[in-house]
């Protein structure tokens, strides 16, 4: 195939690229993507019957180097801008051969094309407009989803319900920097009206009470990552046999030796279709004199302290302050056990006592702490610059001084482009496009 690199300003997306779409092979179907200014010159290589745009067509593909049969294949051509990647693409859905598709990718890269990295047919759908970053994060987000809150929340972010919203702060800020210009340029600083003062602090006001609602809302993390649930309290209080009992297997060890448990041990878990994490920690004492222990202690500390929910198999009434927990009784087959107050779960991990109703007030509780299906979830990236944003725009409101003010909107713009990507940097770009498989 004789070929020659189209003339691009970006010599990334001068290169035609190439991937398996679909999933591990051998499989019944092998879907290979090629996008890029060479999509259009490949097919015509392999099949001498051209397939109409936008329509599937069943086509024998040969090798171009001797004519030999290589297979049968449904081909699809979508010409650019209107296509995934928003430049010229091509699918072969083959047979899922691994001698196939081997040998379909030897004969693209002879042809010039090279092997697409992570996430680059979506960074380039970003590249040419097809999608902004909050697009790109719901997309990734909805192809991690494993329930149906986390597909509806990522559904929508990719639908753009996010973008609409920083669209219609953009275009607010942008009207109140023309305010606060207009102000410099026609008036002096001592003869601006008290009226004016006053509408643009209320439009301000307006507009942080807006954002700030948002950030309000649970993160996004919490929906693909799971709700952190550390079980914590003393030592032999029953903690690492409850993390056997919910996860349904000896994943920690127990024993009646105290101090036991002195890492932390994780094990992601789902409870009705939610996604926990849960944390066996060390039994906390202030009485140990081994340092290794006393690492554990702190670590768990540490862990309490960042944790979504609580789980305090202590004394009542013993265990840290956190806004999230949840006192439990453990232990009740023992002859020792102590019961706690009503509002408590009496346990036995030993038996299962008790255990449902654990599992019952933790769905209860974890669904007051995701986010709600019908608004949008932002990540840890939009949170910060949303937070920015918020900063600059309140920092426009507080102050006299109208030069001082157009400049804080215009940080507050500078913020809101970062979030839609109108103001990228290459590490923010390799980060989130990192997040996904070759081929998409």
């Amino acid at each position: 195939m004789a070929v020659g690199m189209s003339a691009h300003p970006d010599p990334i997306l001068a290169d035609t690229i190439f991937a398996l779409s679909s999933g591990a092979l051998p499989a019944a179907i092998a879907v290979v993507r090629v996008s890029g200014p060479l999509a259009a010159t490949v097919l015509p290589t392999l099949s001498a019957k051209p397939v109409p745009p936008r329509q599937a067509a069943v086509r024998v593909l040969r090798d171009p180097a001797d004519g030999e049969f290589l297979d049968e294949a449904l081909a699809l051509f979508f010409p650019g801008p209107n296509s995934a990647s928003g430049e010229d693409l091509l699918e072969l859905h083959c047979h899922g051969s691994r001698a196939v598709v081997s040998r379909l990718f030897a004969i693209l890269a002879d042809a010039g094309l090279r092997e697409a990295e992570a996430g680059e047919f979506t960074r380039r759908a970003f590249a040419n407009g097809r999608m902004d970053l909050n697009q790109a994060d719901g997309l990734a987000e909805l192809l991690a989803a494993e329930d149906e809150r986390s597909r509806k929340a990522a559904g929508a972010a990719y639908q753009g319900q996010f973008s609409r919203a920083v669209e219609g702060w953009q275009a607010e800020v942008l009207r109140l920097s023309a305010f606060v210009e207009t102000q410099l340029d026609f008036a002096d600083e001592d003869d601006v009206a008290e009226g004016d003062d006053a509408a643009l602090r209320t439009a301000i006001a307006a507009l942080s009470s807006d954002m700030r609602a948002l950030l309000a809302h649970p993160p996004a993390e919490r929906l693909h990552q799971g709700l952190s649930v550390v079980i914590a309290g003393p030592p032999n209080s029953g903690k690492s046999t409850l993390l056997n009992r919910i996860a349904g297997r000896e994943a920690a060890i127990v024993s009646d030796q105290a101090g036991t448990t002195r890492d932390l041990i994780e094990l992601p878990v789902r409870i009705a279709g939610r996604a926990f994490l849960l944390t066996d920690s060390a039994g906390l004492r202030a009485d140990t004199d081994e340092a290794i222990e006393a690492i554990g202690i702190a670590r768990a500390e540490a862990a309490i302290a960042a944790a979504d929910i609580l789980l305090w198999l202590g004394a009542e009434g013993t265990g840290p302050h956190h806004d999230h927990k949840i006192e439990v009784a453990a232990r009740a087959d023992c002859a020792d056990f102590v019961p706690k107050n009503e509002d408590a779960i009496t346990l036995s991990a030993e038996t299962g006592q008790g255990v449902d109703a654990l599992l019952d007030r933790l769905i209860a509780l974890g669904d007051t702490l995701l986010p709600p299906a019908d608004v949008v979830a932002l990540n840890r990236r939009q949170r910060m610059l949303l937070t920015e944003a918020v900063e600059h725009l309140e920092a426009s409101e507080n102050t006299p001084d109208w030069l001082i003010r157009g400049e804080m909107l215009r940080l507050t713009r500078g913020a809101l482009d970062k979030i839609t990507g109108r103001a990228a940097t290459e590490d923010m770009l390799d980060a989130l496009f990192g997040r996904f498989c070759i081929g998409k």
